[in-house]
This record gives structure tokens, C-alpha cells and sequence, in this order.
């Protein structure tokens, strides 16, 4: 998105984003990848040393969750076998935070790990802060992240990530508070992904929403070298997002 020197003029406030993210030597996208269950990743802490040297692990605390208490049993297992997990500890009461887990079995646990297997120091310090509680399932990590820097510094933010995590990663949505006095359609516009703005302007600017319209859906298929079904799902979930009130 063009940014111009009147909009520079404006104080800008961060884009939120969605991440759908994998990288190597993660225990919990190796154990769901396995199994039908899912973790939420909640707090991570130092372990504690005498000696005051840094720490060569870390515990944090998570939520499993599955639809069944075998599903549930069955990632904890697979998180206890692998080789980048070390001492897992269930927890006998909950925090509370489990209550807006998805599926219906949810225990928490405490597990120490080596930090060099995380992804998080490589986000931040490509500007990308945490803002809620990761979910790994299906081998892949969802993050909801806040993007402190301009917003077309973002490619080349993620980018870095992956070069320096190995990691794939692709954004799942987008939206941003923007700048001071930018109007409600302008917000709106900025809910939408990449992939869905594309769509949606080009079919805006080729007369898609005229009457009588000016190209069909075929035409702006054609137009983005993809097929119209595809055309179709990104177009109508653009409208979906534009027109909720």
C-alpha cells in the first residue's frame, strides 16, 4: 500500500496482524502434525540459575486441547517423545486460562525447552510483538501479532524472519487503527488481506460494481491468472468484510 508525504504527515498507529507461521525444531508443531489435538502457547519464563549465567532452558505454560480425552492424551504423549521437549509437568487445577480453548478436552501443563528452538526473539526483533496466546495445531502456528513499524516496511520484516528462523510464513489478515482522521471505508479496506485487496480493487477498477458492469467475473479471472472459483471465495469474503456493519 502507497503511503503518500501527506499521509507521513500523520501520526501512524501499527498494524495487527495474523500470521500463519511454521519453522524448524519446534516440539509442538512436530507433536501436532502427529496428532488430532492442539497447544495454546500462554507465558514463557527464564529457568532459574545460581551461578546468574544465562539459562540454556525455558518453561512455559500451555493449554492441550482435542475433542477427546484420547486425542489430549495422545499429544501429550508425542510432546513427552520428542527430542526438543524436556520435563513436562501437568497442572491439577486450572489457571483459567483454558476456558476459551477450542476442543473439548483442554489440560495445562508446564514444559521446559531449549530457547534456541523458538521463533519468538526473531519476531520481535523484526518488530512483530506477541498480543495473544499462539495456537499450534495441524503442524502449523498461528500468531496474532502487532507490527510496530511503517506498514509497507512489513514485507521486508517478514522476509528477514523467514531468512533468520527458516521459517515459511504468510500473513492470514491484516487491519491497522492507521492514521489520525482516515475514514471508516479506509479502515475497512485495511481488515482485508493482501490477496483479497488485490482482488477486490481490481475488480473495482474494471467496472466490476458498475451498472450494467463492465467485466465479469470470467474477465477478472482471466485479468489474475487465476480460476473463478478462486476469484469468487477471495472476492466474496472482501464484500463480507467491507459490508459487516
Amino acid at each position: 500500500m502507497a503511503i503518500s508525504d501527506a499521509d507521513q504527515d500523520r501520526e501512524w498507529s501499527g498494524t495487527r496482524l495474523t500470521l500463519d507461521l511454521w519453522h524448524p525444531n519446534c516440539w509442538a508443531i512436530e507433536a501436532t502434525e502427529r496428532t488430532s489435538g492442539g497447544v495454546l502457547a500462554h507465558a514463557i519464563y527464564n529457568t532459574p540459575k545460581a551461578d546468574g549465567a544465562p539459562p540454556n532452558s525455558v518453561n512455559g505454560l500451555f493449554t492441550a486441547f482435542a475433542d477427546t480425552n484420547e486425542g489430549v492424551e495422545a499429544l501429550l504423549d508425542a510432546i513427552r517423545e520428542s527430542d526438543r521437549a524436556g520435563d513436562l509437568f501437568e497442572l491439577k487445577e486450572r489457571f483459567g486460562r483454558a476456558r476459551d480453548a477450542p476442543g473439548n478436552v483442554v489440560r495445562e501443563f508446564f514444559l521446559e525447552y531449549d530457547p534456541a528452538d523458538m521463533v519468538c526473539p526473531t519476531l520481535l526483533e523484526h518488530g512483530f510483538v506477541h498480543s495473544a496466546p499462539v495456537r499450534i495445531e495441524d503442524g502449523r502456528e498461528e500468531w496474532q501479532v502487532c507490527f510496530v513499524g511503517e506498514r509497507t516496511e512489513i514485507r521486508d520484516a517478514l522476509d528477514a524472519v523467514q531468512a533468520d528462523a527458516g521459517a515459511e510464513v504468510s500473513v492470514e489478515s491484516m487491519s491497522s487503527t492507521g492514521y489520525a482522521g482516515r475514514t471508516a471505508r479506509e479502515q475497512r479496506l485495511d481488515t482485508l488481506t493482501p490477496t483479497q485487496r488485490d482482488v477486490y480493487e481490481h475488480a473495482r477498477e474494471s467496472g466490476y460494481y458498475e451498472w450494467p458492469r463492465e467485466a465479469s467475473t470470467r474477465e477478472l479471472a482471466e485479468d489474475m491468472d487465476v480460476s473463478k472459483t478462486t476469484l469468487l471465495e477471495h472476492l466474496r469474503k472482501a464484500e463480507s468484510k467491507l459490508l459487516d456493519p
